[in-house]
């Protein structure tokens, strides 16, 4: 399904949280489920992804003392994939990753 929103299609799931599951990762990359689904609990802190409607995106990653530590990023689609661009921060480096498969229940995201 081609992604939709700040690169035109209709397609993206946008203004939904999309939280990693890294249970189910494979070789096309990790993958993110909404976050009302049946996610495993996990002593991991899990990521996530919302991508707005705008073209801003909100990245969460577990920080060091396993709270969410959040990221403001923007999003567009490229050559027919999601791209995100993460801000660098005081404790991060910018990041860019891509979604390379969305749909309502789905992403798939490489780093």
């Amino acid at each position: 399904m081609a992604p939709r929103g700040a690169g035109g299609s209709d397609d993206v799931p946008v203004e939904q949280r999309f939280v990693h599951v890294f249970e189910e990762d494979t070789a096309e990359g990790e993958v993110y489920r909404p976050d009302g689904a049946a996610i495993p609990k996990s002593r991991r802190p899990r990521s996530s992804i919302v991508l707005h409607a705008d073209g801003s995106a909100t990245v969460a990653t577990g920080g060091p003392d396993d709270r969410p530590v959040r990221a403001e990023a923007h999003w567009r689609r490229e050559d027919g994939v999601i791209v995100l661009r993460v801000a660098e921060g005081p404790r991060r480096r910018a990041a860019v990753l891509r979604v390379v498969e969305a749909s309502p229940g789905r992403l798939v995201v490489r780093r």
